[in-house]
């Protein structure tokens, strides 16, 4: 008699469709919002206005981003205890993607949890006090405050480079799992896809960090978008 799939088929499903959605598109839209910075505070205040003007915001953010996140995160965990490291064994490129996915997944467990408390609570002693929900006019000097301090931009820039890779990675593990990508050739040119779109993510959530810190990030001032000043009309004579 056929049965139906395992709770576990079903739930190792569930875990990487959350992956990419909600949290995959979350990520490629938070690192397009971050980009704003390039062109200046302005500029960057208006997109975060723009995302706190959106009905059912917390709604979303708690069916959309939240629940996704605790169950992915969890069940991530999980499957990491069970699973079991061969790469000294059996020391092929595979495998050591396979460990730095789950390596990277434990550090973005504990990172986004200091980077929710930390600038979308404000909840961290020591640190950041402001939380930038609620606060869109004072979200870039948060952030510009926090980015200076060495060792807390370096946080960003290893929780940057760990969610690109386990997003991209992920993206191929999900591509083959659910046979969508193949044979051998054409999951190892996916495979190369991926590695290229997360130094891609990598690169431009890098710079999105960099530019709260210095105009335009890493790149040439004049690749970017000058903030316009206005300049009032004179009262006109009557």
């Amino acid at each position: 008699m056929a049965t139906g799939p395992s709770i576990t088929f079903l739930l190792r499903k569930l875990h990487q469709l959350t992956g990419i959605v909600p949290l995959g598109v979350f990520f490629l839209v938070h690192m397009f919002t971050n980009s704003k910075a390039l062109n200046g505070e302005a500029a960057f205040e208006k997109a975060v206005q723009e995302i706190h003007d959106i009905p059912y915001l917390l709604f979303l953010e708690i069916f959309g981003i939240f629940i996704p996140l605790l169950f992915h995160s969890v069940y991530g965990i999980i499957i990491s205890s069970e699973s079991k490291t061969n790469v000294f064994r059996y020391g092929y490129a595979r495998n050591w993607f396979y460990l730095f996915q789950r390596v990277t997944g434990g550090f973005l467990f504990v990172f986004i949890l200091f980077h929710v408390l930390n600038l979308r609570f404000g909840l961290m002693p020591g640190l950041n006090m402001t939380p930038v929900a609620g606060n869109a006019d004072l979200s870039y000097q948060i952030i510009s405050a926090e980015f200076s301090i060495p060792w807390v931009m370096a946080i960003y820039i290893l929780g940057i480079a760990a969610t690109a890779w386990h997003l991209a990675y992920g993206v191929w593990l999900f591509a083959v799992d659910w046979g969508i990508v193949i044979g051998e050739k054409a999951q190892k040119y996916a495979l190369y896809g991926c590695i290229a779109a997360a130094i891609g993510l990598f690169a431009i959530g890098a710079n999105a960090a960099a530019a709260f810190v210095r105009p335009c990030g890493l790149l040439p001032q004049g690749l970017c978008e000058k903030p316009k000043v206005v300049t009032p009309a004179p009262p006109r004579r009557v």
